[in-house]
């Protein structure tokens, strides 16, 4: 039997980010990644920690609080401090390069993808996830706004969430592709993810997921006490929307790209 990704991410993570973090993993089950892999924007590491088995990475990150805890995961052979911009590795030096959840959340994308590119040997894998051109119209809040016609209201209760969320990019297809062209990456497929009720599942989150933070605070973990029992009716209300179809459209994106081969 597969292994129940959900359930491994509600044992550490609050519903909300467990939800959306092990819709991800379960699409690297059918990515054969192969070593060397570096997890750019790795934080914590607790993901590549609870991914569909494969071989170790190297985490990098700009932040040395989160680092401290990803060291300790054995998912990682090496975690260094850097910036995306400005990578500390010889030029091909990966196989692939994975990013979960990271560029979204940096302003000048340039740089960065343009060092994706360096490091990758020829023939690699650049894997990475970003909000979509959906997310915000997607927020339900945001829609009954609109929907009785308050569309300032609901304009500003977008920007308050994409601040909380320091989003810098909620983007179409089209861009992102232009990006990875400009770099000299080529686009291998791309899909949707995550509908209008996952997305209310984490929008909603946030605001429910205040005890979680206290926890994480006193005690260094989000889940005190991760039973069946403990989190049942939480597992019973999320369930259906890691189990759904992929959507038409979705509140996120998921990519593959490649560095052509010499």
């Amino acid at each position: 039997m597969p292994e129940d990704l959900l359930w491994r991410q509600l044992q550490d993570l609050p519903y909300f980010r467990a939800l959306l973090r092990a819709v991800e993993a379960r699409f690297y089950e059918d990515i054969p990644l192969t070593e060397p892999i570096l997890d750019l924007g790795c934080g914590d590491g607790h993901f590549a920690s609870v991914m569909p088995p494969h071989p170790s990475f190297i985490g990098m990150d700009p932040w040395w609080g989160p680092l401290t805890e990803a060291r300790a995961r054995t998912a990682y052979s090496l975690v260094l401090q850097a910036g995306g911009a400005a990578m500390p590795f010889p030029s091909e030096q990966f196989a692939a390069v994975i990013s979960n959840s990271v560029l979204e959340h940096i302003p000048n994308l340039k740089p960065v993808i343009a060092e994706v590119k360096r490091v990758l040997k020829p023939g690699g894998e650049f894997v990475f996830c970003v909000p979509s051109d959906y997310f915000l119209a997607f927020l339900s809040i945001s829609r009954g706004l609109r929907r009785i016609g308050l569309n300032g209201p609901a304009q500003s209760y977008e920007s308050f969430f994409n601040r909380i969320s320091r989003h810098h990019h909620c983007d179409d297809p089209g861009t992102w592709q232009a990006r990875l062209d400009a770099a000299g990456l080529r686009l291998v497929k791309y899909w949707y993810y995550f509908s209008q009720g996952a997305l209310a599942t984490l929008e909603w989150g946030h605001y429910f997921g205040v005890p979680s933070v206290v926890a994480k605070k006193l005690f260094g973990r989000w889940i005190i006490a991760p039973t069946r029992a403990n989190v049942w009716l939480t597992e019973r209300l999320v369930r259906r929307y890691y189990q759904e179809p992929l959507p038409e459209r979705g509140a996120y994106l998921f990519f593959i790209a490649e560095k052509p081969a010499a």
